[in-house]
Formats: C-alpha cells, sequence, structure tokens
C-alpha cells in the first residue's frame, strides 16, 4: 500500500505530522480524522521527496528483527547493531534501508521515525510496537513478539497459499489441455462432417462452435481475458470495489469460512500482539483494522473501534458487526472483564490457526475428487459431442 506524508492539527491545536499507510489518499485523511486530527495538507511520500527500497519479504523481516533483539538485548549501541545488521543482509535492497535507518538514528531520530520512513519495508504495526517497546524501555522485549508475530503470519499465509496452488496448478493444465483439443483436435472432426453433410446434434453443435471462436478469435480472447484481468484489480483498488470483492470471497463456499477463519486468526494475533506491547487498544485497533487483509473485517474492527472511543467495551461492538464467530466475542469479553485481553486473544489466535489448519486439509482432500469430476465432465462432453454423428452414421448404415 502507498504511504502518505501528513501534516494536521489534534484537537489542542498542536501541529503533528507524520507517515500514514493506506490504500488511496481519502482512507488515510478519513483515518487521521477518525484519529481526532484535523488534516492540513496529505500527499504521496514520493511527492514528498521519500525514498522507495521496494518491499521486504517477511521471512528476512523476521531474521533481521529476531536478530536486532538478540543485540539489544546483549546491550549493543542502536546504531552499532543497524551497522552489523546491514553489513550482512544479502538483500541489497533492505541493505539500503537499513542504511538510510541507521544514518536517520545517528542524526538524532528515534528507531520508531527512521523506521516510518519506509514503509514498504515496516508497516504501521512494526512501527508502533517499536515506538512503545522504545518508550518503556523494552525493545528487546518488542522485537521478540515482533518476529514471533512474523513468523506465525507467515507460516499462515503459506498454508492458505499451500491449499491454492495444487487446484490452480491442475486447473490451469485442463484449461490448456481442453484450449488445444478444441482449436487442434475438433476442427479436424468439424470438416470430416461437413464434408459428409449430415445433421449434427446439438452437443457437436456446441462443441464446433466454440473451436470456431477459439480458433478464428483467439487473439479476441485472450485480449478480453486481459481486459478482464486489469479492470477486476483496478476495480479493487477502489474502496467501493475491494469492499464488494471482499464480501463476496468471504461468502464463497468452504474458501470462504476458511478466508474468515484466517482474518480472525490474523485479527487476534495482531491486537493480542499490540496490546501486550502497550500500545494503546485504540490505536491497536486502528493498527489492526488496515492490517487485516480484509474490508469487511477492517470496516468491522472500525466500527468496534468508534464504540469504544464512545465509552463502551470491544465485545459488544464486535458482536454487533455479526461478523465474528460467538466464541471469539465472547472470548474477548471474558478476557476484558479479567483484565488479560492480550492473553485471551493469543489464546483465541492459535485455535483459529489450527483451525485453519484442519480446514486447509479438509479443502485439499475435497478440492482433488471435485476437480476430477469436473475435468472428467468436460472432456467425456468433448469426447461424446463429437462421436455421436458418428454413431448416428453408424445406426442409419445398420438399418439399411
Amino acid at each position: 500500500m502507498p504511504a502518505y506524508v501528513w501534516k494536521g492539527k489534534n484537537r489542542l491545536g498542536e501541529i503533528q505530522e507524520g507517515v500514514i499507510v493506506a490504500d488511496t489518499r481519502d482512507q488515510a485523511s478519513a483515518t487521521l480524522k477518525r484519529n481526532g486530527l484535523q488534516v492540513l495538507s496529505i500527499r504521496t511520500q514520493a511527492a514528498a521527496g521519500g525514498k522507495s527500497f521496494g518491499k521486504v519479504s517477511p521471512k528476512n523481516l523476521a531474521i533481521f528483527t529476531r536478530q536486532f533483539s538478540v543485540m539489544i538485548d546483549a546491550g549493543l549501541p542502536l546504531v552499532q547493531c543497524l551497522e552489523i545488521l546491514a553489513a550482512q543482509q544479502p538483500d541489497k535492497g533492505f541493505q539500503r534501508i537499513i542504511n538510510a535507518v541507521r544514518s536517520d538514528v545517528e542524526q538524532g531520530a528515534t528507531l520508531q521515525t527512521a523506521l516510518s520512513k519506509h514503509p514498504k519495508a515496516f508497516n504501521d504495526l512494526y512501527v508502533n510496537m517499536v515506538g512503545a517497546g522504545e518508550a518503556g524501555g523494552i525493545l528487546d522485549v518488542i522485537l521478540q513478539r515482533l518476529s514471533g508475530y512474523i513468523e506465525k503470519s507467515v507460516k499462515l499465509t503459506s498454508k492458505v497459499k499451500s491449499a491454492m496452488i495444487y487446484p490452480i496448478a491442475v486447473i490451469s493444465i485442463a484449461i490448456i489441455v481442453v484450449a488445444v483439443i478444441m482449436v487442434k483436435v475438433v476442427p479436424v472432426f468439424a470438416s470430416m462432417y461437413e464434408s459428409v453433410g449430415s445433421r449434427l446434434p446439438f452437443p457437436t453443435l456446441v462443441c464446433i462452435a466454440i473451436s470456431n471462436v477459439l480458433t478464428r478469435y483467439f487473439w479476441i480472447v485472450i485480449l478480453f481475458i486481459i481486459i478482464v484481468t486489469i479492470g477486476w484489480r483496478q476495480y479493487y483498488k477502489t474502496i467501493s470495489g475491494r469492499l464488494q470483492i471482499d464480501s463476496f470471497y468471504l461468502k464463497l463456499p468452504i474458501i470462504g469460512d476458511l478466508l474468515r477463519k484466517v482474518a480472525v486468526a490474523r485479527f487476534c494475533r495482531t491486537l493480542g500482539t499490540l496490546t501486550s506491547s502497550g500500545v494503546p487498544i485504540l490505536e491497536g485497533m486502528d493498527i489492526t483494522a488496515r492490517t487485516s487483509g480484509n474490508m469487511v473485517i477492517q470496516n468491522a474492527i472500525l466500527k468496534a473501534k468508534d464504540a469504544v472511543e464512545q465509552g463502551r467495551n470491544i465485545s459488544s461492538p464486535l458482536a454487533e458487526t455479526k461478523v465474528f464467530p460467538p466464541m471469539v466475542v465472547q472470548m474477548v469479553g471474558v478476557g476484558e472483564a479479567t483484565g488479560a485481553l492480550d492473553a485471551m486473544l493469543g489464546k483465541v489466535a492459535e485455535f483459529y490457526e489450527d483451525e485453519v489448519d484442519t480446514a486447509v486439509a479438509g479443502l485439499m482432500s475435497l478440492m482433488e475428487p471435485l476437480i476430477i469430476f469436473i475435468l472428467g465432465g468436460i472432456i467425456g462432453f468433448i469426447v461424446v459431442a463429437m462421436y455421436m454423428p458418428i454413431f448416428n452414421l453408424a445406426n442409419v448404415m445398420g438399418k439399411d
């Protein structure tokens, strides 16, 4: 997501400025207003002269964070830690980012401020947790929690991706095979039947029509697919488009349930990590919403945050959104009542991460026979459609 440099006035009339990550300028402005700021100016970081070194892989970020925490715990000065970490970083882009952070820290900036200049590498969650660690003098502990959070987040994402690889690969190969049959094999049968001049069955006419479209208008079909893909991606970049598409994903059978469990696990893990690190609950909910990965979940969290700002507890507004399962709401309520919200969120996150494991295993076992059935039906239809005229011709000859 792009980063925006903002300047605003708080409720006390004090001028403040900083960097915020959001999908659009309007969303960034809306987030600042929800935080009680009067926005005076907001522009993209690139327009403000910010440097962009590209994204950093979560794996590299997790390793960097864990090594950073060990060095801080050992008592090494902050600048020396960053210098060592930059020297041993194999990713040249990430190495430049670390050196830029080290340079800013050397010039007197806080680590939080230095990191916030590189939102593609360090998101709001990372920056705010580091800020809480600096303020509380527990930076090493916070970095350990961050590395654990990133590792679990990567593991959770990889599970979902691994569940999608097999069906996508099989479906892609099947589409190629069917296309080859339609373009190379069906025209041979079509020309043969045309020379005979017999009346063709409806399934055969359908197959020949599809074959003619693919053969004669192949590039138009490819262009149409490209245009639809680009249009879909551009529409997803809009707020309304992302809301509708994310809502559609959550309503899908089987896959929607899996995505909801992933979103709930991420919500609990993120908010639990932030609250246990000393980040204020309102700020933690705002960060959790922006890192949820789903607009429906994000809106639900922001509605709950608005209710909390009005003095209500967290569990009641979460229940009213009807997005989170009842168990999550009840566990959050128990955590609030006992003063152990972070621990309770951690337990719920672990439960739903296990649920994701089970759901992925179930999805894999279900997808294989389903794909075989669908592909078998398509290939079977083509074969039967192409041989039906031959069977009809043989029946006519047999009667004669």
